[in-house]
């Protein structure tokens, strides 16, 4: 037992990291995933046919707005952050020891889990079931709790919020360029005869589309810097196979490779 709540993330960390035994699961306790995917899961490991199996939903019985935001959210998330993402997310998985304490290397408190999961890369399976409507209680999985939840899932696995405003500050800063030559041929043709009214708009073009380049250009810098403060590994080895050349005997150096994932 935690001394306090220390959110969803830190809970399954530290259930990872007490729990023993070749083989995990992580599951919500209100049972809304059925209980018998673990059993699945552990089956799909023990055959060494995954290192890590996802529960992935085909249908949930939530209210049709939850339903609605939900799809849309993992929809463009599958799009812009990682392609890799089940449609709909995921809320339950198995894996592995290898998995496990390559997972427990990372130490990121506000993280998407099931991300970083496929982040790692190694052997993947996929158990479709239906998740069940809630029985007794209330969730304490609240809307601020869920916008949080969504925000770090995009910020800790894409800068495209940044290369965003860095396009945009490009492409503005091009367009006040084009816009006070054609203000200044207007202004000097005789097709603007309101005082100040040129040098105003120019201003604001012009400092507007500058900040919001040097917000994206100060932006990158910063996530480039979250990079490397967060550490994440260059690579992850799953296995290194080791052969010995025809004719030579244990006791030489012999190749070595590893997989990559």
């Amino acid at each position: 037992e935690l001394s306090r709540n220390f959110g969803s993330f830190a809970a399954i960390t530290a259930g990872l990291e007490a729990a023993s035994g070749e083989f995990f699961a992580v599951m919500a306790a209100d049972l809304q995933e059925p209980p018998e995917l673990v059993d699945q899961f552990f089956r799909i490991l023990a055959d060494d046919r995954a290192d890590i199996v996802f529960g992935t939903r085909e249908g949930r019985s939530d209210s049709f707005l939850s339903d609605l935001l939900s799809t849309a959210f993992w929809s463009i998330y599958r799009v812009f952050v990682l392609k890799d993402m089940p449609e709909g997310g995921v809320d339950v998985f198995g894996c592995n020891r290898l998995v496990r304490d390559r997972l427990l290397q990372f130490k990121e408190s506000t993280s998407n889990l099931i991300a970083l999961l496929l982040w790692m890369g190694f052997r993947r399976a996929f158990v479709p079931y239906r998740r069940r409507r809630r029985i007794e209680g209330r969730s304490a999985w609240t809307i601020h709790k869920k916008l949080r939840y969504c925000i770090n899932s995009i910020f800790n696995f894409t800068d495209l919020p940044i290369q965003l405003l860095l396009y945009s500050g490009s492409v503005s800063l091009v367009m006040a360029l084009v816009g006070t030559v054609v203000l200044v041929i207007a202004k000097l043709t005789g097709h603007i005869s309101v005082p100040g009214y040129t040098p105003i708009v120019l201003a604001i073009f012009f400092f507007g589309a500058l900040t919001s380049l040097g917000l994206g250009i100060i932006g990158q810098y910063i996530w480039l810097n979250l990079q490397h403060t967060r550490a994440r590994p260059n690579y992850i080895v799953h296995r290194i196979d080791c052969y010995v050349p025809e004719g030579e005997s244990q006791g030489v150096d012999s190749i070595a490779t590893s997989s990559r994932m």
